[in-house]
């Protein structure tokens, strides 16, 4: 038998019912992000992110590219959520992401959701990870609630932007096991240039050290599985343009020197990228060894650093596909 998790213990005092009716109140002025848009989703009003009182799907899957405690031998299942709260230029997701009538995107219940996240625990998958959720958090708390009545007993993964409310992610304490965000940016005006977030160093790391906070150093089992904890995702982009020395020591000198980090050099030029002159190229091997360099420097010693292979294949997502990823 499985042991509890924390938000089985949730679940059972009530809180977790009480953090679900909470985010649905705020879906009437909508704050889940820190847009704030507040419009009425409950009414079908969209704000930023295109969506309303339900969320939208793309696939269900069990993705096995995930870092390898996440994706370990039976996959993470993973559900991709359509539209985003940041408009990336070189966004890989960029057709679920930005454009509403692209990929194999359907409106989804909060039931319907719970009965995928149980039907991927059936298939086996190692944890539920959420990808792209910061504006579904009120869906997926309550999806959450829904899957637990029905024997959910496996690791949540909050897969993100790090572009997240703070009050939101508070909601999620107890429940979420492992928070994995992608800290894109330590400058606002490239924030606000190519992801339309002046704010995003400032909330992304306001937002991370909450994460740390609820769920602490990665923590796995004796199957180098992860059971909890925060891996912070970093995508080295060309021209320096993600200013990773000063990313990576906000982690060491302001979070922990035991993060764990996954460094990729997987960037490559998709969506409106190919049309602008400084993102217009994968990273060079120079830009690379840059990188990987710091993480000795800053005593940075657990994670993972990707190849630098010019992006292959595997890392080049086909949304129209039944399965996104190339297995």
């Amino acid at each position: 038998m499985k042991p509890k998790r924390p938000y089985h213990d949730l679940y059972d005092s009530g809180e977790l019912k009480h953090r679900v009716n909470l985010l649905n109140k705020k879906l009437t002025s909508c704050t889940l992000c820190p847009r704030h848009c507040r419009v009425n989703r409950l009414k079908g009003e969209e704000g930023f992110c295109l969506s309303g009182r339900n969320p939208r799907l793309t696939h269900a899957v069990a993705h096995f590219g995930e870092e390898p405690v996440l994706s370990g031998t039976r996959g993470s299942g993973t559900l991709f959520f359509a539209s985003c709260n940041l408009r990336c230029v070189y966004c890989q997701n960029w057709q679920i992401s930005h454009c509403g009538s692209r990929g194999r995107q359907y409106e989804i219940t909060c039931e319907k959701l719970a009965d995928h996240m149980i039907t991927l625990q059936r298939e086996g998958c190692h944890n539920i990870n959420f990808v792209s959720p910061s504006h579904c958090v009120a869906q997926i708390l309550e999806a959450t609630f829904l899957a637990i009545g029905k024997g959910l007993d496996i690791p949540l993964v909050y897969n993100t932007n790090a572009y997240d409310d703070l009050e939101t992610l508070k909601c999620l304490d107890g429940v979420i096991d492992i928070f994995l965000p992608d800290l894109k940016y330590a400058d606002p005006v490239t924030g606000r240039q190519y992801s339309q977030a002046l704010d995003y160093p400032m909330i992304s790391r306001r937002a991370v050290r909450e994460m740390f906070r609820q769920v602490g150093p990665l923590k796995t089992d004796e199957h180098e599985i992860a059971t909890r904890g925060l891996i912070i995702r970093h995508l080295i982009l060309p021209n320096d343009l993600a200013h990773t020395e000063n990313t990576l020591r906000f982690i060491a000198q302001e979070l922990s020197h035991d993060v764990t980090l996954s460094l990729m050099a997987q960037y490559y030029p998709t969506h409106k990228a190919k049309n602008i002159p400084l993102l217009s190229r994968c990273i060079t091997a120079r830009e690379y060894e840059k990188a990987v360099s710091l993480l000795e420097k800053l005593g940075l010693k657990e994670g993972w650093i990707q190849a630098h292979k010019g992006s292959p294949e595997n890392y080049r997502p086909d949304f129209d596909r039944e399965h996104p990823f190339i297995l």
